[in-house]
């Protein structure tokens, strides 16, 4: 009983891992690496196998991630989202499925709209200086958008327990 959750458990650490280091990147350098988008989406499936999901719910989980990469690419296309932003979101819809999308989704909209407000007024009350760290001027530089990963990961993680995988876990 252990070993079967165990295996379930060790993906829910990778994938907290890897929600906070894609948080990490769009806060220091404004861009998510593409492995992790990949490595995300590769490691649903045995992921959902050791969590003894049927195809069925895996092929699901792989239609709700399409969906939303549809979805984020048209925002991408009207300049709402960054490119990075829309396949980490996917690769996190591959994951949530239908069952924990919408607190994800809900999630990850509010911390979003806090995050673009305390910009917003951190880029009123200070500017880019030569003291500063690059990544914080680049987060006080009101031509540069905002490091939406952050929000993405606040939203994966208040989601966390309604996914399939992290039940399966934590039986």
């Amino acid at each position: 009983m252990i070993i079967e959750s165990l295996v379930p458990a060790l993906f829910v650490a990778a994938f907290l891992g890897l929600v906070l280091f894609a948080a990490a990147s769009d806060i220091g350098s404004m861009t998510i690496p593409n492995w992790v988008s990949i490595v995300l989406t590769l490691a649903f499936p045995v992921a959902a196998f050791s969590a003894q999901m049927s195809w069925a719910e895996i092929g699901l989980h792989a239609g709700v991630g399409v969906l939303v990469f549809l979805a984020g690419f048209a925002l991408f296309a009207i300049g709402v989202l960054g490119g990075g932003d829309v396949k980490v979101i996917a690769a996190v819809s591959v994951w949530t499925g239908v069952s924990a999308l919408s607190p994800f989704a809900f999630w990850t909209t509010a911390a979003g709209g806090v995050l673009a407000l305390a910009l917003l007024l951190a880029r009123k009350v200070a500017a880019p200086g030569e003291t500063r760290p690059a990544f914080l001027n680049r987060l006080l530089d009101p031509a540069r958008g905002i490091p939406y990963a952050v929000a993405i990961a606040f939203g994966a993680i208040a989601s966390l327990s309604r996914q399939p995988v992290v039940e399966a876990a934590f039986r």
